[in-house]
């Protein structure tokens, strides 16, 4: 892993290998390799027993059957070690009757976070911000979303958001603001001044030779 030598944190990039790790965690140890031909969401969280970060795991644990639907795997991290991340697990389990099904990575040297950028600056020096990747089946980065220490994220969106990648991938096709399966998706405007003079005839939803839509 890289890491500055005026440690600045190091961002990934995206549709770029995601960063490669092994590292220990409360399922024993993980490599990024180990999730080769599934998705993987990778999200990090400040530190364990916090009240929002616990509304998080919470969130990703209920939708974890979502997640297995569309072949993507869950990974947490924090800066604490495995022995605080099984106490707050066995913790919300007894106090909010929630299971939390995925491992967690103790990443107590930083490495990871580093590698990932989730350490910034005059927001969390020694901690993890709430940073969520999403890495596809090559290990290739495909979205990453960062949020501060105060607020939350919204877990339906990263499953919004991986089924998105998915139907673009296997459609060749974009999806426009708050798209969900079975609304229209967008077709790629033509590349050529001849091909946009035909648009408008080729059986799309049509508004321009820019802008169009088509049912999958």
């Amino acid at each position: 892993m890289t890491i500055s030598p005026d440690s600045r944190p190091v961002f990934p990039e995206l549709n770029k290998p995601a960063p490669a790790f092994t590292a220990p965690t409360t399922h024993g140890p993980i490599s990024l390799s180990d999730y080769r031909g599934k998705w993987l969401v990778l999200f990090s969280h400040p530190a364990d027993f916090t009240p929002v970060c616990t509304t998080e795991f919470i969130g990703f644990a209920q939708a974890k059957p979502e997640f297995d639907r569309l072949n993507c795997a869950l990974l947490g991290l924090s800066i604490d070690s495995h022995y605080a991340h099984i106490a707050w697990m066995r913790n919300i389990e007894e106090k909010f009757q929630v299971e939390i099904p995925f491992p967690i990575i103790a990443d107590l040297s930083m490495e990871v976070a580093n590698a990932y950028g989730m350490i910034q600056v005059g927001a969390s020096d020694t901690s993890a911000v709430r940073a969520t990747f999403i890495i596809d089946p090559d290990g290739v980065l495909r979205a990453m979303a960062y949020y501060p220490m105060t607020n939350g994220r919204s877990v339906a969106e990263f499953v919004r958001l991986v089924e998105a990648l998915q139907t673009s991938d296997a459609n060749k096709v974009a999806t426009p603001e708050n798209w969900h399966p079975g609304d229209e998706v967008i077709v790629p405007p033509p590349a050529t001044a001849d091909l946009a003079k035909t648009r408008a005839g080729e059986g799309y939803n049509y508004v321009d030779w820019y802008f169009s839509k088509r049912a999958l």
